[in-house]
């Protein structure tokens, strides 16, 4: 039985987990943290905010993590500190956050899973873009989320931009720096922020007489459950840090 509490279990995504993790027969909740909603009840479970002291209580295998950077950088070291393996989806990490991060978990020998997007689709977009880069020859990425998405561009766009890059060098688009976005690992990026929106990219590659769309649309919270779910199960794979939930689905790479 995974014993599992959730960072951020009063917010939309966290109570989504909570539901889904509920509804799994070989997991268990044991506690939900927020500094919101402090005292109510999340699908039968009391939120609190003391995270050391709701670990120490319940002695969770995992948490899942959905917060804000700031609360997120502080639940990773006292998750790692009391060898609770964390699952995060948390997005808005700088590099030297990561890099941070990093050194800390090594040096206690934590294990942790950082990953943009937990939508399956997700991961499988971004994998079929490293395919198609080297046969093209421009690339661009526009992201639409909802309005109350903080960070932009994506996590999933930057993640896309750099898996991109890795197959292939593109030159800078025409006109670049006029109103074109956000510049990522020599990829523009173009950010969308609207209510009706959930999560939705499209990579869109351009060459001689031809363009190719890879997009992938979340239409519900629902989307990312499965990759929360795998994840859970397949923690024992995590060693150290690990950034991406196709580290998990491909750990061998992408082969072609």
């Amino acid at each position: 039985m995974v014993r599992v509490m959730v960072c951020g279990a009063y917010g939309r995504m966290g109570q989504e987990v909570i539901k889904a993790l509920s509804e799994q027969k070989d997991m268990m909740i044991v506690g939900a943290i927020d500094v919101r909603g402090i005292g109510e009840s999340v699908f039968g479970i009391t939120v609190r905010d003391n995270l050391e002291e709701v670990i120490k209580e319940t002695r969770p295998s995992a948490i899942v993590d959905f917060t804000k950077r700031e609360a997120a950088l502080e639940d990773i070291r006292t998750g790692v500190k009391n060898n609770v393996t964390m699952i995060v989806g948390t997005t808005g990490f700088t590099q030297e956050d990561l890099d941070n991060l990093k050194a800390f978990v090594d040096a206690n020998n934590g294990r942790v899973l950082i990953a943009p997007n937990f939508a399956i689709g997700a991961v499988l977009m971004i994998k079929c873009a490293e395919l198609a880069a080297p046969f093209m020859d421009n690339v661009e990425i526009i992201e639409l989320h909802h309005d109350g998405k903080l960070d932009s561009p994506s996590g999933t766009s930057i993640a896309t931009a750099k898996a991109i890059s890795e197959k292939k060098k593109f030159e800078p688009s025409p006109h670049s720096s006029e109103a074109r976005g956000k510049m990522v690992s020599g990829i523009n990026i173009h950010s969308v922020r609207l209510p009706g929106f959930v999560a939705h990219q499209e990579v869109i590659f351009g060459t001689l007489g031809q363009t190719l769309t890879i997009r992938h649309d979340s239409t519900s919270r629902e989307s990312f459950m499965p990759g929360v779910i795998y994840a859970l199960r397949n923690m024992d794979r995590i060693k150290g840090l690990v950034y991406g939930l196709d580290k998990l689905l491909f750990p061998e790479g992408l082969v072609m």
